[in-house]
């Protein structure tokens, strides 16, 4: 079924323990489009500057994203810089440039605005909420968020976190957003906003779902050498509601589904610099990944309860 994303498509310079890889392709929505063309095709909203070479474009299209909503515009595109220390969880940023994105007002071309899903990536929540107005047909909404956004834009993210489906952070912008050290209680606080579920995640620890019945957590896939971690929380996202829309499904069972769905698509964009693992991998690749989870996450509980 159809699914919106919305985000950057950008460059970025990134160094890690492991090299460094200058004017990659980026940004979360290139990321998200990415995994989750796995599950679906993808239609993709953002803005580039007339400096962004098409062979990036072509390759998100090679692989089932549609373009369409890619806008180009007069100026330099979104560049982003940072370095990871030998314990990737550490990022140092040290260059954004907004640049065309400062402008950007996004406007949905032909069908997108109906589609049933919408993914809000990491961008203003000033401009998630311009989409969501566009959207009023989404049988399903989630929006990404992060500090900055929790210092400078309140108001508006306030007005997201009431209005779209599934709300999407990490741990410390959970415990940043809700004032408390408890994601428990975090969670049950943003789930008081509006939104139906909370997914909170928590890097090398893996994700918790929350919602007003349940709570679902997965840890992590084990990867021996992470060479990348850049973009692998747009990916997961990517992955989560890109399952959901190819099943057409927002059922709670199927969202614990894409969890590991997400799960899978995150783990392998670790394993490279910028999107190479995530163009490289097929969908078999993908498929042994899920069964690696679904091994390391088994047992046998019938037994357990036999104590």
């Amino acid at each position: 079924m159809s699914l919106l994303i919305i985000g950057t498509v950008a460059f970025d310079t990134v160094e890690t323990p492991y090299g460094k890889v200058e004017r990659v392709l980026g940004g979360s929505g290139s990321y998200a489009s990415l995994a989750a063309a796995y599950y679906t095709k993808p239609r993709l909203v953002g803005v580039v500057g007339e400096d962004f070479p098409q062979r990036y474009l072509s390759l998100l299209e090679s692989r089932g994203v549609d373009t369409l909503g890619v806008e180009r515009a007069p100026g330099k595109s979104f560049f982003w810089h940072g370095r990871y220390e030998t314990d990737v969880n550490i990022r140092e940023t040290l260059v954004t440039e907004l640049n065309v994105l400062e402008t950007f007002d996004p406007k949905l071309p032909g069908d997108y605005a109906d589609s049933r899903f919408v993914f809000l990536a990491n961008i203003d929540p000033a401009l998630q909420l311009r989409v969501l107005e566009q959207t009023p047909g989404a049988v399903l909404t989630m929006a990404d968020t992060m500090n900055l956004w929790i210092d400078i834009a309140r108001d508006a993210l306030e007005e997201v976190l009431r209005r779209a489906h599934i709300i999407l952070l990490n741990d410390s912008e959970a415990r940043q957003l809700c004032g408390t050290p408890n994601l428990i209680t975090a969670a049950r606080r943003i789930l008081e906003k509006g939104p139906r579920a909370v997914i909170i995640k928590k890097g090398e620890h893996g994700v918790m779902m929350f919602t007003d019945k349940a709570v679902f957590s997965l840890p992590a896939y084990p990867l021996e050498g992470v060479k990348d971690p850049t973009g692998a929380g747009d990916a997961f996202a990517g992955g989560f509601i890109g399952y959901l829309a190819g099943a057409d499904d927002c059922t709670e069972p199927a969202m614990r589904r894409a969890v590991v769905a997400g799960t899978a698509t995150a783990s392998l964009c670790c394993e490279d610099f910028s999107v190479g693992r995530l163009q490289s991998a097929d969908a078999g690749a993908v498929a042994a990944r899920i069964a690696g989870i679904a091994d390391i996450t088994s047992v046998d509980f019938a037994q357990l309860a036999r104590v």
